[in-house]
């Protein structure tokens, strides 16, 4: 996975037309990563440069950050990234970047990951149940997927074409 990191501007040089500041490890230690601004608003063409804001980033597995994001949150969201991989960034947008809501979703409700929703019914299915071999390839696992995401007992997220996070709503 690519680091997960912040581009901490200069306010100070930015509003006087100047480009100063630095990447940082977002999942680095949050002493660090103040160590790093105070380091580079020192270095800054400005004298007195004290206000910052974030810029840009990277490995967010798209979740948007904004721009005075709190530092502690944002090293927050980069770990819980870190933690759990793309599927984080796009659990975050479903719970409109409350990380409470996207932690509990992760570690009470999720079930994992299937190549398809029709994949995880027939997962499930079976393993509730013997299925007679003279009925087997009348069931219909697609159906039985699409029944229970319409009916709002589960949710999913997909990450790629053949990647898709299920959850259950409870």
């Amino acid at each position: 996975m690519g680091e997960i990191r912040i581009y901490i501007a200069d306010l100070a040089a930015y509003n006087n037309g100047r480009l100063h500041g630095t990447w940082i490890d977002a999942t680095q230690d949050i002493k660090e990563i103040q160590a790093n601004i105070s380091n580079m608003l020192a270095s800054s063409p400005i004298p007195n440069a004290e206000e910052y804001a974030i810029h840009d980033y990277e490995g967010f597995k798209g979740y948007t950050i904004s721009e005075y994001e709190g530092i502690e949150a944002t090293h927050e969201l980069a770990c819980f990234i870190e933690e759990h991989g793309e599927i984080a960034g796009e659990l975050l947008n479903h719970c409109c970047g409350e990380l409470e809501e996207a932690r509990k979703l992760i570690e009470e409700q999720y079930t994992g990951c299937y190549s398809s929703l029709a994949d995880y019914t027939q997962e499930l299915t079976e393993s509730a149940t013997d299925i007679p071999d003279q009925i087997q390839y009348y069931i219909d696992y697609e159906r039985m997927g699409k029944d229970m995401d319409m009916s709002g007992d589960i949710f999913t997220i997909e990450t790629a074409h053949d990647e898709v996070h299920i959850f259950w709503n409870h």
